[in-house]
């Protein structure tokens, strides 16, 4: 059985704001095993980041809060711990790449010196060791010159320059669990490939996890071997990237994946899912995506869905799926979205 590295159990992360309670992760699980690569995908507002965010304890506490739930990495529950014993983990147990490398990264130092800062408090290199170090990153994600370039200032790198550096920094310390927020976003698609290419080249030489956020269904494809689908701070649907792209179950995976520009078939129109996402401030009391579903049915507005393993390791929550569900009628139409798949 393969070694889970981290365990996400029944995480819930609300932000108290003046307007009210924001409820932006509700009920989150999910495992990451060691050297798997785990993507995270929803539109924008869904939790994705604030996911990540509360994994590594960068949620500023208030207006942040960890209303329940554990995050167990190393035997250690990550939310327990004090901001001092998080220090030691952020870094050498475990790596972030942030999503705007050019925000992330200090302008006032030197690639370099960002580099070695970590390398010496956490693994105790001198300096002159970390700076060898620092240069065997950067020749490792691919920067050409590296003895030079690391005497430079962020501004003096291209955006996919700046996303290695950041690589280069998160793996300096060899981490076991490296968490991936939107690393390509800002990038133009060649460089995306790039970072992507070296990103799995990483994986497999140093036996690395990975958790990647991502909305681009392409670069999951590409990276991932599991997906978690998430919707309004919830789990819609999760299993391994074969069964989520061929044999999806949820109505909001099927309008994710219809959205996805597709190169077998000419002519054909990608579709949108209407509406937006609900307001987290008052979340629905039922399933968060029966406003926005042409397959909606009565129970989905009162009762969150149980639920279902389509295949081990394959879970959806959606009342259609329900073992008890009608199978031969058409479900009830809400919120004026089109039905048909």
């Amino acid at each position: 059985m393969a070694e889970k590295i981290l365990q996400v159990k029944d995480l819930e992360v609300s932000f108290l704001t003046y307007a009210g309670e924001v409820k932006a992760v509700r009920g989150l699980s999910f495992d990451v095993e060691k050297g798997e690569a785990v993507a995270i995908v929803g539109e924008s507002g869904s939790g994705k980041s604030v996911t990540s965010q509360a994994i590594m304890k960068l949620i500023p506490t208030p207006p942040g809060v960890y209303k329940n739930g554990q995050i167990l990495f190393g035997g250690k529950d990550l939310i327990k711990l004090s901001n001092k014993e998080m220090e030691s983990i952020r870094g050498s147990e475990i790596g972030m790449i942030f999503q705007d490398p050019m925000t992330s990264l200090n302008p006032t130092m030197t690639v370099g010196r960002q580099i070695v800062e970590g390398l010496m408090k956490h693994q105790g290199l001198s300096k002159s060791d970390a700076m060898k170090r620092a240069v065997e990153m950067l020749k490792l994600v691919g920067i050409p010159n590296p003895e030079v370039r690391i005497k430079q200032y962020p501004h003096e790198f291209s955006g996919g320059m700046r996303q290695r550096v950041m690589i280069a920094i998160a793996l300096a310390c060899s981490p076991k669990l490296l968490i991936a927020d939107e690393p390509t976003t800002a990038l133009d698609v060649t460089i995306q490939a790039q970072i992507i290419d070296l990103m799995k080249d990483l994986q497999n030489k140093l036996d690395t996890s990975i958790i990647i956020i991502t909305h681009d269904l392409g670069v999951v494809a590409d990276i991932a071997q599991k997906v978690i689908v998430m919707y309004a701070g919830k789990v819609v649907e999760q299993g391994s990237v074969d069964e989520i792209f061929y044999n999806p179950q949820h109505p909001y995976t099927w309008g994710l994946l219809r959205s996805v520009p597709r190169l077998d078939s000419k002519g054909h129109r990608l579709e949108s899912i209407e509406g937006t996402p609900p307001d987290l401030l008052s979340p629905p009391k039922g399933c968060p995506f029966y406003p926005r579903c042409p397959y909606a049915m009565e129970i989905c507005t009162t009762h969150f869905p149980d639920e279902t393993e389509v295949v081990p390791g394959h879970k959806t929550y959606c009342w259609l799926q329900h073992p008890d569900a009608p199978k031969d009628d058409v479900p009830v139409k809400i919120g004026g979205a089109h039905n048909g798949r």
